[in-house]
């Protein structure tokens, strides 16, 4: 383990944590090594900008993205046909993260939110070197932020002030109807709005709660930017220990689980299974991606390796 990061909390982040990544973020490309499409900006991308500046239609090559296929061309010549645009110079990136109750976890590793709270950093300074325009979503139970999209340092500074701010870490009690799934899905319902044509989206969360509401509005934003659902999970939640008595404690409480009953030990993975299942369905659709990210593994390693093979 590197000095650094043994100095790190693996229960919250400070604004000083956030910009130490600054170097590993300025260091990814948020872009895959095959180019589809020319970009007026800094850099090549293979991420189209739909409803941008159409350029020219050619013919459709294996690995073009389906939503961009130019049907009068294809219609006319008898051969499928993609559109070509040129992407906006300055394209949007968006950081949607989730610091809701559950994302206070883990039981080895940083807590979830503290993992999720590295890569919307190491994204925000990866825009940023880019010469992307860069805005986010902050979220949880009791908080709902929001920054519009703008250029330069100062625009990732305020992001990660925003996520280090105390009101998302503050010890928080579980009441009776707290609304996880609301939450989210009023989170994502403000980025359709908000969210230009072209633009690249991180959903960051551990996924838990996110109902058809929130699945159906990450559809929405799929069909004219690109998505990445980046899901965060401990590996607790993979599988439970061997069978024995367990003390856990989590964000504002402590409670003891029994892990001997068979049946229980398989609802419990299929629970986790379905949820994955679900995420990677989704991923299969055009202009949904998905990154995983354990509580133990370490995020610009997720990120360099997710863009390098993407």
């Amino acid at each position: 383990m590197t000095a650094s990061a043994a100095e790190r909390s693996p229960v919250r982040v400070t604004l000083a944590d956030l910009m130490r990544l600054r170097p590993a973020g300025e260091a990814l490309r948020l872009t895959a090594p095959r180019v589809r499409a020319a970009s007026a900006g800094g850099h090549l991308s293979p991420y189209k900008g739909r409803g941008i500046e159409y350029d020219e239609s050619r013919p459709y090559q294996p690995g073009d993205d389906l939503r961009t296929i130019d049907w009068r061309v294809t219609a006319r010549t008898g051969k499928p046909h993609t559109k070509v645009f040129r992407e906006e110079r300055n394209r949007p990136v968006f950081v949607c993260l989730d610091l809701r109750r559950p994302m206070m976890f883990a039981t080895r590793g940083a807590f979830k939110g503290v993992r999720g709270a590295e890569i919307t950093a190491l994204v925000a300074w990866a825009a940023i070197a880019n010469g992307d325009r860069l805005g986010g979503v902050v979220f949880s139970e009791a908080e709902h932020r929001e920054l519009r999209p703008a250029l330069g340092v100062r625009a990732a500074l305020r992001l990660m002030k925003l996520v280090a701010d105390d009101a998302f870490w503050s010890r928080r009690e579980e009441r009776d109807g707290d609304p996880l799934e609301a939450e989210a899905e009023h989170a994502l319902e403000r980025l359709t709005r908000v969210v230009r044509p072209g633009s690249i989206v991180f959903f960051v969360s551990d996924f838990r709660g996110i109902g058809t509401d929130a699945e159906r509005h990450l559809r929405e934003l799929a069909g004219h930017s690109d998505v990445f659902l980046v899901h965060v999970f401990d590996p607790l939640e993979t599988e439970l220990p061997p069978p024995g008595r367990y003390r856990i404690q989590g964000a504002g409480r402590t409670l003891a689980i029994e892990t001997g009953d068979a049946a229980a030990r398989a609802r419990y993975r299929q629970h986790f299974e379905a949820r994955t299942s679900r995420l990677r369905a989704m991923a299969r659709r055009p202009g949904i991606h998905l990154v995983e990210c354990r509580t133990v593994d370490e995020p610009r390693v997720v990120l360099a390796q997710h863009f390098r093979n993407a």
